[in-house]
């Protein structure tokens, strides 16, 4: 009874708190691009440096790339695909490698970079920086905007910057607290040398394009003031002694879709700067407030810590010394934040930074990268209550379905379609860079398992049929052709392929067959669903049982590649083979035991330490393990300092994922290792042989706390989602349960377990079942 009194009163108090909400601050400018905080409205995104005197907010368009309309494939070659699996299994593979690269691989070699567009440039002469006191910038996650004030000559100085999806403009806003005090200069920059600037009355225009490529594009820049004066010289609009102003950026490019540029940038600006024709700052803010408030207020994460009073960046520093699970529940909400600002529907889906790029040269050419990276992007966005968010990346799939058909045609002869481990703007699928790495066929089959999971989070039967099934079915179809018998044992393979991203071209990596072995799940049970292509079905269930099976090694490790040849020092950053574990769910704890130990063996030897990505793999693997006290040093491996350890990952001062250098999926990776710690859906007792009700969306499965670090003694949770279409909310106190709500969207069967026990409950659609650490559940209607 006084158990029950306790956390009856630990619940009151957080419904009776009212913390601050999630907010990113600092006490003086970003020098640096890594310390400026980071807007987006899913098609343009800005990054804000703070500055006092002197402003820059260097800006992003999702189409701004390299390159032109493109068909990487290579023709005719799958004439040596042949001759390069004999060689790979008469162990010959340099010749392999070197044949492959003669004759296999994309033409060109390499695909296109996303750019940055420009920045905005805003001086204040009359400042002089040294004499301003109070001054503070911010990000406040909840309503997305990022603010910078401070106090000059007795004088209140206030500048608001956000991206409106509604607007499909990033928006800047300038005050201060005594009339007629607002006096600054305005310009656009462009990051390309074929552009021109231009001012006239309260507009400027940048125009212009791409060197290298096809891409066009317009920047407009209009300023309305408020009381004051505005005039125009040389290329910028000069406002002196206004109350007020705000600046309203557009852009657009020529892009109409990868094989289409004729779009009107011009035309394309006409056409949203008259929609805003009218509307002053004030709704123009409350719309893009309510707009992000529908997605983000879905989930709320209180670790029951009170935040420590320091900005940012001194927090990231004391993190390990110290407890700070509010920092934890910040990168958490940051995460969610930068996938509602980078991936909108309508629009590209987030690559390696998101939407934001200051170098015509970026890493990686801030693409796609398919063999964990684009994948890792999307890992949060179900659980945390998104959905809506990855629908940029399955229309992208939508293209690579076509673009990949034909590589799939040229290179393996074989339908369906295929991806590779790269993509860009133009949709290139084929193997790119160098044969050791770039040939590596289950790109596109990866992908295509996030459509069935949006499925068995959201239900949505329409969705299943006309957008995933075709796509599901076609990246199936590639497997069936393509894949061959391994003459040593007999069962079927993928090849030549490789374990990303290492041990150069081989023949049947275990990545490669438990990614097809689940897609052919997927595609089957969405078969049954539907009640489409039985034959298909029938096929699949045949060569699904003659896949290759996972394997346990001499370390009593899970071996990576068919042959038991895992070096068991090798701390490589890729933890390939565990894709079984997560983001798959065919090794489980119950269901494969025995591999589920040799799994964590293999996560074992590759030890700690890893860039920024893959400590966010680690983090949900290590959940996935329940053990949720090693996926909390992980995650403390990457809340440190990045400029501590520039050799090392961290987070940069704005709380982006120092890979090194920048790379945003550590971030998502992040979100969804802590969502991980506190709810899991996929069921543990689920084999590789056979798909059980959870896993086919018959049923749900719910698992709470599975894996609650001991520095999260007490929290709350709400707005999660778990497979099944079953909405979830927990509090916890003293490490332990108080409640859970659960509300399933069908009337389905939900099994929940925590604790080492479990319930099941007949749940109907609507009702919320509230489960205490017992188990035993009480219905109430909604």
């Amino acid at each position: 009874m006084a158990r029950a009194l306790a956390g009856l009163a630990f619940l009151a108090s957080l419904a009776s708190a009212q913390p601050q909400p999630p907010t990113l601050w600092y006490d003086h400018p970003a020098k640096l691009w890594v310390e400026a905080l980071p807007v987006g409205n899913g098609r343009m995104g800005a990054m804000v440096f703070g500055g006092v005197a002197h402003e820059r907010i260097q800006f992003n368009e999702q189409t701004v790339w390299t390159g032109e309309p493109h068909d990487y494939s290579h023709p005719g070659a799958s004439r040596s695909l042949a001759t390069i699996r004999q060689l790979l299994f008469d162990g010959k593979q340099k010749e392999a490698e070197d044949l492959a690269m003669q004759e296999f691989m994309s033409v060109p070699l390499h695909q296109r970079a996303y750019q940055p567009f420009g920045d905005i440039l805003l001086d204040m002469p009359s400042v002089r920086e040294s004499e301003t006191s109070g001054y503070r910038r911010d990000l406040d996650l909840d309503s997305a905007v990022s603010s910078v004030q401070y106090v000059y000559q007795g004088v209140t100085y206030r500048r608001e910057v956000f991206a409106s999806f509604p607007a499909k403009v990033v928006v800047v806003r300038l005050t201060a607290g005594k009339p007629a005090s607002v006096s600054f200069e305005t310009t656009l920059k462009s990051a390309h040398e074929e552009s021109a600037v231009t001012a006239s009355g309260s507009t400027v225009t940048m125009s212009g394009g791409v060197k290298d490529g096809a891409i066009r594009f317009e920047a407009r820049l209009q300023v309305n003031i408020e009381g004051g004066k505005r005039e125009t010289r040389d290329g910028r609009i000069v406002v002196t002694g206004a109350n007020a102003a705000t600046l309203i950026l557009s852009g657009a490019t020529n892009f109409k879709n990868y094989r289409d540029v004729t779009a009107d940038p011009k035309a394309r600006n006409d056409a949203t700067m008259a929609a805003l024709r009218g509307k002053g700052f004030d709704a123009l803010r409350a719309a893009h407030v309510a707009d992000h408030q529908r997605l983000f207020r879905r989930v709320s994460l209180d670790l029951g810590a009170p935040a420590p009073p320091f900005p940012t960046d001194e927090r990231i520093r004391r993190f390990a010394g110290g407890s700070d699970p509010q920092l934890v529940a910040l990168v958490f909400q940051f995460g969610r934040y930068l996938m509602i600002a980078s991936s909108r529907p309508g629009g590209q889906p987030a690559n390696l930074q998101g939407l934001w790029n200051e170098s015509n040269n970026p890493p990686w050419d801030s693409k796609y990268t398919d063999n964990i990276n684009t994948e890792m992007n999307y890992w949060p966005v179900e659980e945390t209550n998104l959905p809506e968010c990855q629908l940029p990346l399955f229309d992208a799939l939508k293209d690579l379905a076509v673009a990949g058909a034909t590589t799939a045609k040229e290179h393996y002869n074989a339908t369906g379609w295929v991806l590779h481990h790269n993509f860009d703007l133009w949709r290139g699928t084929a193997p790119i860079n160098a044969s050791n790495h770039g040939i590596w066929q289950s790109g596109g089959a990866w992908l295509s398992t996030h459509l069935w999971e949006h499925y068995l989070f959201t239900g949505d039967r329409q969705f299943l049929k006309n957008s995933a099934w075709p796509l599901m079915k076609g990246a199936a179809q590639f497997f069936i052709d393509s894949m061959i018998m391994d003459p040593k044992t007999g069962f079927l393979i993928t090849g030549p392929s490789n374990s990303p991203e290492q041990g150069g071209l081989v023949m049947g990596p275990s990545m490669d067959r438990q990614i097809v072995r689940t897609l052919f799940g997927e595609v089957l049970a969405a078969s049954q669903v539907l009640d489409l292509d039985p034959s298909l079905r029938e096929r699949l269930a045949t060569m699904r049982s003659l896949i290759a099976p996972d394997k346990i090694g001499r370390y009593g490790q899970l071996q990576e590649w068919l042959e038991d040849k895992d070096d068991p020092k090798n701390q490589h950053r890729h933890v390939s083979h565990l894709w079984a574990v997560y983001p798959g769910s065919e090794i489980t704890p119950y269901g494969t035991p025995d591999l589920f130990r040799a799994a964590r063996q293999s996560l074992i030897f590759r030890g700690d330490a890893a860039t920024g990505w893959s400590m966010g793999w680690k983090i949900n693997l290590w959940a996935r393990f329940h053990d949720g006290d090693h996926a909390y040093t992980i995650l403390q491996n990457l809340i440190q300092p990045a400029s501590d350890k520039p050799a090392h990952a961290g987070l940069f001062a704005n709380l982006f994922d120092a890979h090194p250098p920048f790379q945003i999926d550590g971030n998502f990776g992040a979100t969804a290792g802590i969502t991980e710690m506190l709810l899991q859906s996929q069921d543990p007792h689920g084999t590789s042989t056979s798909l059980t009700p959870a896993q086919t969306g018959e049923a749900a499965f719910i698992h709470l706390l599975p894996a609650l670090p001991s520095a999260f003694p007490a929290g709350q949770v709400t707005g999660l989602r778990a497979r099944g279409g079953v909405g979830v909310a927990i509090a916890w106190q003293g490490g332990k349960l108080v409640k859970a709500t659960l509300t399933a969207d069908e009337s389905k069967p939900v099994r929940v377990r925590y604790g080492g026990r479990e319930v099941e409950i007949s749940a109907k659609a609507g009702q919320a079942y509230e489960v205490g650490p017992d188990l035993e559940p009480a219905a109430r209607p909604r």
